[in-house]
């Protein structure tokens, strides 16, 4: 039975990221099939490892079972010490607004504000989150900002409003197809621009710092840019 459950969890493991990856279901179920065969797997290689220990030998699903159960783990380690948070901003004071995502499919009817719990946990693991400062005029700082954001890989701008000083994006993984959204505002800062920059997943409640790796990449770009 051990043996079994454990070509299972492999099936499991596979097929999730397959399915969705191959658009036949939805992200989230794709991720929970994969889920679910990383716990089974786990679950079948504690009790082999105990069974092997009491000199009983390992069988070959429970060896399979090893093998899924430590790629589980290690994909699980990369959000152990990150909040359980999915929306990252780098003004949590005043976050950026998702205009055009709130109008537009799935999100229609969704909250998209930012929650002001959220605040204190993206302080305490991600205070380097910063607004970008550009020494040139809002409109120019709007227009590099779009060139950068148009040049992030897996990026897809959907809407820009030069009067709000607004730009929003969208961003899709590429094994499960997972989409979150992106939202940049520029404002006068002094005589130059203030940049700042939101990203926020559409699903699950934690993200393995997805969202806050998004804002890092993004704003070293746009600080580089010329």
């Amino acid at each position: 039975m051990r043996s079994t459950l454990g070509f299972l969890a492999l099936v499991a493991f596979v097929l999730g990221p397959a399915l969705a990856w191959l658009r036949v279901v939805r992200p989230l179920l794709g991720f929970g099939i994969f889920a679910l065969g990383g716990i089974v797997g786990l679950f079948v290689a504690l009790t082999s490892l105990i069974q092997l220990v009491r000199g009983r030998g390992l069988t070959p699903g429970g060896a399979v079972a090893l093998v899924v159960a430590a790629v589980f783990m290690a994909g699980a380690a990369r959000g152990r010490n990150l909040p359980r948070i999915n929306d990252f901003t780098t003004d949590v004071a005043d976050p950026p607004a998702f205009t055009h995502a709130a109008a537009t499919a799935p999100n229609v009817g969704r909250d998209m504000a930012y929650p002001p719990a959220f605040a204190a946990e993206q302080r305490a693991c991600c205070s380097d989150l910063a607004a970008v400062k550009l020494a040139v005029p809002p409109a120019e700082a709007l227009a590099r900002a779009r060139r950068v954001a148009e040049s992030m890989p897996s990026w897809t701008v959907t809407a820009t409003d030069p009067q709000a000083g607004t730009i929003e994006a969208t961003s899709e993984s590429r094994l499960f197809h997972f989409v979150d959204d992106v939202a940049i505002r520029v404002r006068p800062d002094g005589a130059g621009s203030r940049v700042d920059v939101r990203s926020k997943s559409r699903d699950g409640k934690g993200d393995f710092g997805v969202n806050a790796a998004r804002i890092r990449a993004y704003t070293a770009a746009l600080a580089a840019a010329r």
